[in-house]
């Protein structure tokens, strides 16, 4: 069995074949076939159009999400102007004074040695130096006018507790379901475009039958009044027959304006004018051989593969909603230039830097957020997978009822053309009885209306065949 990834890629490409080969080949005026129409619908349709750029989407964010893995690099740069300048002063004095230690080198206290070698105190309590330093103070202008710097900066993160590895696979299931929308899409829509074509061939058929009956009325009127002229038939005779031609003009004026709404439905579908010229088969196709015993799962279907995406996707909502209360780990480097800040006239800083960081952030204690966030999500998965179960048993009573329709339509078909030949058989012998004056006019007209009937269900039963055809394809995953 293929795989239904293989598959769908193999349906995309069929469609695609069809849209690029097929839809050139119609043009105003030109018999369109079934295939044309769902090429057009696919070509045509806005909900396929929002599908495309869904997948769009869901591809961009799938990059976008790819690059968290890779370290980020980013250029900084600030400029500081300021037409003030901040002053401030250090205050100068007396400074004590030191000497070296001539053993050892090191710098002691010139302080005044009593006669015990003890330092002499002085009145508030501190040593008396023998000697102090006059320091006259300093004045300090700051200058901000032009300050600027500059840099370069890298992270790169080494472990986020599975937070990036997470939220890349959950952009990869989300690819996934938009491509599976896609093929969910583009099923609807030539199950639509199947309603509108062979809706527009049944209205047409039917047209045909309605003025084949009006012909036959029409034919049967004039023989009929024939008659009554020369006094072989009744005027009431006449009246009947005309009863019956009103009833078969109300007929084909009813299947006239629903052929021109299924003509303008069709142009909806397939995105044309509704003024276009469209030119369909007089009569149905073959009908497609189908195996109808052999029912088909619902595993091809795109619903049920998106059921499955959407478990996966839930766990990863809980493995990424567990990553928030794990460990994280990253590395972060600097390199930049400053300049600017001028000191007493004197340019203070014109240099390089470079720096290295390693941040560690371990959660500790969040009086139990982690563990009822994780709870939650985990509780959300269990409802998509119970969800699954419901929809996938919902899909295959779908499924189920498709095929028994199908069944029901390839036996209906078969019934209603017996019952059209036994009609047909029926009028051509009730013609004869009746022009050889062994049967009444309400009986002959009577057999007509059967035959009408009887072919109106024959054409109502093809067209219920091919769109169940297409019913079951969807409920089955085929289109």
């Amino acid at each position: 069995m293929i795989k239904p990834s293989i598959t769908m890629q193999i349906k995309n490409i069929v469609l695609v074949l069809f849209t690029s080969l097929l839809l050139p080949l119609w043009v105003k005026g030109q018999e369109m076939s079934p295939e044309q129409c769902r090429a057009l619908a696919l070509e045509n349709n806005k909900a396929v159009t929002l599908a495309k750029l869904n997948k769009e989407k869901a591809l961009y964010t799938l990059k976008a999400y790819k690059a968290n893995y890779l370290p980020k690099f980013s250029l900084s740069g600030n400029y500081l102007y300021s037409d003030s300048k901040f002053e401030t002063q250090i205050p100068g004095g007396y400074l004590p004074t030191y000497i070296s230690d001539p053993a050892t080198g090191e710098l002691l206290p010139n302080v005044m040695l009593g006669t015990g070698g003890s330092p002499v105190m002085g009145a508030d309590g501190n040593p008396v130096f023998n000697q102090y330093a006059f320091f006259p103070g300093i004045d300090l202008i700051f200058d901000l006018k032009n300050t600027w710097m500059a840099g370069i900066s890298a992270e790169q993160p080494i472990y986020m507790g599975g937070k990036i590895s997470s939220a890349y696979r959950m952009a990869q299931i989300g690819d996934r379901i938009a491509d599976l929308n896609r093929d969910l899409t583009h099923a609807e829509v030539i199950v639509k475009a199947d309603e509108a074509y062979w809706t527009c061939v049944k209205t047409k058929e039917l047209i045909k039958l309605a003025e084949s009956y009006k012909e036959l009325l029409e034919g049967l009127l004039q023989d009929v009044q024939n008659a009554v002229e020369v006094g072989l038939k009744h005027q009431n005779d006449m009246l009947k027959v005309l009863v019956k031609l009103n009833e078969a003009e109300l007929q084909l004026r009813r299947a006239q304006n629903g052929y021109g709404l299924a003509l303008k439905n069709l142009c909806h579908v397939t995105g044309l004018p509704f003024d276009s010229e469209i030119i369909l088969p007089h009569t149905f196709d073959d009908i497609t051989e189908f195996d109808y015993d052999n029912i088909s799962d619902i595993s091809s279907r795109p619903e049920y593969a998106m059921l499955e995406q959407q478990i996966l996707l839930k766990e990863q909502e809980v493995k990424l909603t567990r990553s928030d209360f794990m460990p994280n780990l990253g590395v972060a480097a600097n390199y930049g230039y400053i300049n600017g800040l001028e000191l007493n006239d004197n340019k203070l800083l014109d240099a390089t830097s470079f720096s290295a960081l390693v941040s560690l952030k371990i959660p500790i204690f969040h009086w139990g957020e982690g563990h009822n966030k994780i709870r939650a999500s985990e509780a959300e998965k269990n409802m998509a997978m119970l969800q699954r179960e419901d929809l996938a048993q919902l899909m295959e009573l779908e499924l189920l009822q498709a095929h028994d329709k199908l069944v029901e339509s390839a036996l209906e078909v078969e019934l209603t053309k017996k019952s059209l030949a036994q009609a047909q058989e029926n009028l051509r012998v009730s013609e004869n009885r009746y022009n050889s004056g062994m049967q009444t006019l309400s009986e002959y007209m009577e057999a007509q209306s059967m035959w009408q009937s009887a072919y109106s269900e024959y054409i109502n039963s093809l067209s219920r065949l091919r769109l169940n055809q297409s019913y079951y394809q969807k409920a089955a995953g085929l289109l």
